[in-house]
């Protein structure tokens, strides 16, 4: 009797699991990822270090290794459709595609300087920022690129073109254009941050992030920037909208908020990846995104990043997490880490798909910090195992794959 209440309860344990707001996608590296495009539910890209570009065209169930052609790290990538899309990076790198990544084709952006942010509007209208305050435009899908004066020297990271004339610019800087770049005139932001990523979803209507937990938000197209609390002190590093009241930022530590309402209040939501980074976000819809990071970190969410267990998210601090195990599947030996924000006597258990204990991998007091515990299952069959955590009244399971 005692085990059949144990199993159940493991089961309720796995659907809450289930439920959970973001699940995390295998994506076959371990290089850091920087950038994500997707332009609907199915198909999207990724790129990050040394050249990686990963391609899915099921959602992220899978994820294809695409050849760059190139070593250089990729900070950000722009897709108009399931076909057309451009990448751009360290040493005036910028890489174009029009078969949906199947080939690459290096472009000539006549500069050296690190390209950090990229937009399209169409299959032709693209324009491109990075260091020393360089703006890149292109009418013609990139066969040529022509320089636009930026009147700053300042590094800019991040730009978002809503049509092919409604544009802004962001880093120390706020840069508007309204006519294509033809001019683009300063904006006060009210703000001596950087700003990391910028998102706008009409000409009026957009969002800037950056260091400190700075979120910065214009409803008429940067006359006046409004300060938002975001709750938060870590770096917010990508910020996507899909319209004005629906939005998500994601930074250090695994950092994801969420807003229903445009941003008058944003909510912390597990991401399932702390400690790691993340860097990038692309929404298709309200409910369907994906995020990238430290580390070849993908996570997805169908469902907006909500969970179905209320106040589940309140009352469990960010601090308090245990990672997806990397790699996943394994074999021998997987990292399981997890990571717990006071002094608490932790246990760390594995069991198999009976419920029956495996073996403990923790059993003892722990001070808060980031832990990492290796997990070798060279005596054991291939097959799905869980492992669960309880750190005072914390308690999380997750499920891992042994193939042999």
């Amino acid at each position: 009797m005692k085990k059949i209440v144990f199993v159940l309860a493991f089961i309720y344990l796995i659907s809450v699991q289930v439920d959970a707001q973001w699940f995390q996608q295998i994506s076959g590296t371990e290089f850091d990822l920087y950038g994500v495009s997707f332009t609907d539910a199915n198909n999207g890209t990724a790129v990050g270090d040394g050249g990686t570009i990963l391609r899915t065209s099921d959602g992220g169930i899978s994820w294809t290794p695409q050849t760059s052609g190139t070593t250089n790290s990729l900070s950000c990538v722009s897709f108009t459709d399931s076909n057309n899309g451009t990448a751009v990076g360290y040493n005036g790198t910028i890489l174009r595609t029009t078969d949906g990544g199947v080939s690459w084709i290096a472009q000539q952006s006549g500069t050296t300087e690190w390209l950090w942010g990229v937009s399209f509007t169409d299959e032709k209208i693209g324009t491109v920022v990075g260091e020393q305050g360089l703006i890149l435009r292109t009418t013609n899908g990139g066969t040529s690129w022509f320089s636009q004066a930026s009147g700053t020297t300042n590094t800019l990271l991040s730009v978002s073109f809503t049509d092919s004339n409604n544009g802004t610019a962001v880093c120390l800087d706020v840069l508007r254009t309204t006519n294509g770049g033809d001019t683009w005139v300063s904006q006060n932001s009210g703000t001596t941050n950087w700003l990391a990523s910028t998102s706008f979803t009409d000409s009026n209507n957009g969002t800037a992030v950056g260091n400190g937990g700075t979120i910065y938000r214009t409803t008429d197209g940067g006359m006046i920037w409004t300060l938002q609390p975001s709750g938060t002190t870590n770096w917010l590093y990508g910020v996507c909208f899909t319209d004005e009241k629906y939005g998500t930022a994601v930074g250090t530590f695994g950092t994801i908020l969420r807003t229903t309402d445009g941003g008058v209040s944003w909510i912390s939501q597990q991401s399932n990846v702390v400690p790691f980074n993340l860097s990038a976000v692309s929404f298709t819809d309200s409910l369907t995104g994906t995020v990238v990071g430290d580390k070849g970190r993908i996570v997805r969410t169908i469902n907006g990043g909500v969970t179905n267990i209320e106040n589940s998210i309140d009352e469990m601090p960010i601090e308090y997490g245990l990672s997806p195990n990397y790699p996943n599947p394994f074999n021998p030996s997987t990292n399981i880490q997890y990571a717990i924000s006071s002094r608490q006597f932790v246990t760390l258990k594995v069991y198999d798909v009976l419920g029956k204990e495996i073996t403990t991998l923790v059993n003892e007091e722990k001070t808060a910090g980031n832990y990492n515990v290796k997990f070798d299952a060279c005596n054991l069959t291939s097959g799905v195992y869980f492992y669960r955590i309880q750190a005072g009244e914390y308690v999380e399971t997750k499920k891992m794959i042994l193939m042999k």
